[in-house]
């Protein structure tokens, strides 16, 4: 009897868990779509690619980027050099890139 209550316990403390993991969890694809609206929307992006952890991004017009908003998001640095971004962002910029990539067909 007193294993059926431990058991019951963990088994709450893991659904517990499930839950608490699934609440933090972002909407990437949300997330993606306002990180290409802070870049100043999809036809201000000229170009970009990924380099690991990088998501690199060339710009018509640098004023139109919500740097701010950017690192708001989760970037962990931005590097601006003349109309190029290199926004840090970790295992997310793969898929950032995948999903830029079916904004511009």
């Amino acid at each position: 009897m007193e294993y059926i209550q431990y058991i019951i316990i963990i088994v709450i403390l893991l659904i517990i868990a499930l839950a608490i993991t699934k609440s933090k969890k972002k909407d990437f694809k949300l997330d993606a779509n306002k990180l290409v609206t802070y870049l100043g929307g999809k036809e201000n992006i000229i170009n970009y690619e990924v380099n690991k952890s990088r998501f690199i991004v060339e710009v018509n017009d640098v004023e139109k980027v919500n740097k701010d908003a950017i690192q708001k998001l989760g970037a962990q640095g931005i590097v601006e050099i003349d109309n190029q971004l290199k926004i840090i962002l970790g295992n997310n910029a793969i898929q950032l890139k995948k999903y830029i990539d079916e904004l511009k067909r």
